[in-house]
């Protein structure tokens, strides 16, 4: 089974806790060179309509999927999104922005694939997506352990420490309705219209109010 993940054009995936000292080592970037950034948990606060949880981000499991995942929070690109996938007993998935000329922006801007090194269990972050190397916006949370997905190339990059109880709340009533790819959703709709459509269609869907590191 493929998690279908779609974003748009723009600039070129779970967790083990590190105790100590944050250490400064080169991480590759999509071009091949290195730059110097800190290695170690970086934690990154998601506010959302049911409550807050907490995302420790490791980039030692996948360093490109890491860094873009803190540059799309630092430049705000997930505050006002909806998680328009949400299926219970499988994952949580986020990432098409409320603001189309948004997702436009970054929604084909892919990167390279990390090495599977963590697993998918239950809590782990990882990005979504169609083809190899199409990893752009699109993230989801595992629900249960889906370590099934680790053969398939689903790298995870961090994992939720407090707040779980509010993810595993976040309204599933619409299953892969309101954005399950080529399953039963749409996304050519989210891509085109943004939260307008989703407000529209699935108005119990929860909110993803704003992601902040701390």
């Amino acid at each position: 089974m493929r998690i279908r993940g779609r974003a748009a054009p723009f600039l070129a995936a779970t967790l083990i806790l590190v105790s100590g000292c944050e250490r400064v080592e080169p991480v590759p970037e999509a071009g091949g060179a290195g730059t110097s950034v800190t290695v170690g948990p970086v934690e990154v606060a998601v506010e959302t309509s049911q409550g807050e949880f907490v995302i420790a981000v490791h980039r030692e499991w996948a360093p490109l999927g890491a860094e873009r995942f803190l540059t799309l929070v630092e430049s705000g690109y997930y505050d006002d999104a909806r998680f328009h996938r949400v299926v219970p007993d499988f994952i949580v998935q986020w990432g098409l922005a409320g603001d189309p000329a948004l997702t436009a922006e970054w929604m084909n801007a892919y990167i390279p694939d990390d090495p599977v090194v963590a697993s998918n269990t239950r809590g782990r972050i990882t990005f979504a997506f169609t083809d190899p190397g199409t990893r752009a916006t699109q993230v989801y949370i595992n629900l249960v352990d889906n370590v099934r997905l680790d053969s398939t190339g689903f790298a995870p990059f961090g994992e939720v420490i407090s707040g779980m109880e509010v993810v595993d709340a976040l309204y599933s009533g619409y299953g892969e309705n309101s954005g399950g790819g080529l399953r039963r959703g749409d996304q050519t709709r989210i891509v085109a219209a943004g939260n307008t459509y989703l407000d529209r269609e699935y108005p119990l869907l929860d909110h993803l109010i704003r992601a902040v590191r701390r």
